[in-house]
């Protein structure tokens, strides 16, 4: 069964570093949630009894779906242990990121230069009738609007990834609706088990 997630050291350098956090994002989702069929077919156990030949010799009529189906405490027992801690690793990122992303920031090493390059548009005359386009100017994007605008893209990805994983653990565990409400239940109980 796959281990779940470890979570970063949460510090707006890591979050800066849009590599790094799209590589535990991607490894997380990778690991967890791309491979959850593979995932849930690894809590099923082999065949309890021997191999019977006898057993060729008639059609089976039980629907596909039973033999896979998942006794509801192994399956509790893999959302509890490998399936919300990775996601609550990844929340935990995507928040603290979105947060770093929302806050000034007096390290941006090109803040110098977008100054720089606002003042000299500023004092630049242009005619537009000479060169209809020279007066177009494209400042340059702060890391922290580069940062919310992923941050965005990461959180819709994650609502989709996590609709399916739900839908998939929801039809091999016999449950139904989605796993959000059982994800915020479980990270509450988490915080109180916490203090």
């Amino acid at each position: 069964m796959s281990q779940p997630s470890s979570r970063p050291e949460l510090t707006p350098r890591f979050c800066f570093n849009q590599t790094a956090l799209r590589d535990f994002l991607r490894l997380s989702r990778s690991t967890i949630d791309d491979s959850i069929t593979q995932n849930l077919n690894a809590l099923l156990t082999p065949s309890t009894t021997a191999f019977n030949p006898t057993s060729t010799s008639t059609r089976s009529v039980t629907p596909p779906s039973s033999s896979r189906a998942i006794p509801a405490q192994t399956c509790t027992s893999f959302k509890h242990n490998v399936l919300f801690p990775s996601w609550a690793s990844r929340s935990d990122v995507l928040d603290y990121c979105a947060g770093v992303a929302t806050s000034p920031d007096p390290d941006d090493p090109d803040s110098v230069l977008r100054q720089i390059e606002d003042e000299k548009v500023r004092e630049r005359v242009v005619d537009e009738r000479l060169d209809p386009y020279s007066g177009r100017y494209f400042p340059r994007e702060a890391r922290t609007e580069s940062l919310a605008m992923l941050m965005r893209n990461e959180r819709m990805v994650e609502k989709v990834v996590r609709a399916r994983t739900g839908s998939v653990v929801g039809e091999r565990c016999g449950e139904g609706g989605g796993l959000e409400g059982e994800f915020d239940e479980w990270r509450r109980a988490q915080g109180s088990g916490r203090r």
